[in-house]
């Protein structure tokens, strides 16, 4: 078991890197397999993980290698899943999905909207 106490800042800074480094390259193959299953070329890469810069750089990397090509949105939309669902919503407007009806959606409010 490691303990904070027993590593210095140097050693914090280098296991930081190597797990960035690790899951970077598990999250590209994981990538890379899930394009070739579907026989696609294009990713969308939304919320949270979508903001870091290494993970960014990996996939265009990899990914553009095979002439595929990585979507991403504005940094400061990345930790706002509220905008990742929205961006989700708007591209389905945009490509002509819109759902009949009411899209099976059942609205349930919890109170009156002046609480919201």
């Amino acid at each position: 078991q490691v303990k904070e106490r027993d590593l210095g800042d140097q050693d914090k800074a280098d296991l930081a890197h190597e797990f960035q480094e690790a899951v970077t390259e598990v999250l590209a193959a994981k990538a890379l397999a899930a394009l070739a299953r579907t026989r696609l070329d294009q990713l969308v890469v939304a919320g949270g993980v979508g903001a870091n810069r290494r993970l960014r750089q990996r996939l265009d990397a990899v990914i553009g290698k095979r002439g595929g090509k990585v979507f991403y949105p504005e940094l400061e939309l990345c930790t706002d899943n509220g905008a990742m669902i929205a961006f989700c919503g708007a591209q389905r407007l945009l490509a002509g999905n819109v759902p009949a009806g009411d899209g099976g959606l059942a609205i349930r409010p919890r109170g009156p909207p002046s609480e919201g």
